[in-house]
């Protein structure tokens, strides 16, 4: 197995499924991003992890991981069990909106 595939792989385990309520106070410490749908947690997290600037830079120039908007708190306060795909990276909190279906 690859360092980026152990890395995967322990970080699999830190995959959780969080409501808005218990994400609070990490927005509050401005530790929340928002990862777009397309892209997997798990790599986001793994990049982080690995320090992998230059593909995080990508990301964020794509936009497709940023911080939450105010729209966006706004509505999840509105929604306090709005449910996320979670994945903690010291110091960020990764989240994916799990929308209803």
């Amino acid at each position: 197995m690859t360092e980026q595939q152990d890395l995967k792989a322990q970080l699999t385990e830190n995959l959780e499924v969080a409501e808005w309520e218990w994400l609070i106070p990490h927005a509050k410490r401005d530790a929340v991003i928002v990862v777009a749908d397309s892209v997997d947690l798990l790599d986001v997290g793994t990049k982080s992890v690995s320090d992998d600037l230059l593909e995080m830079k990508k990301w964020v120039e794509k936009e497709l991981i940023a911080k939450p908007s105010a729209q966006q708190i706004s509505e999840w306060n509105s929604d306090r069990t709005k449910r996320f795909r979670t994945l903690i990276v010291q110091p960020y909190v990764f989240v994916q909106e799990i929308n209803p279906k």
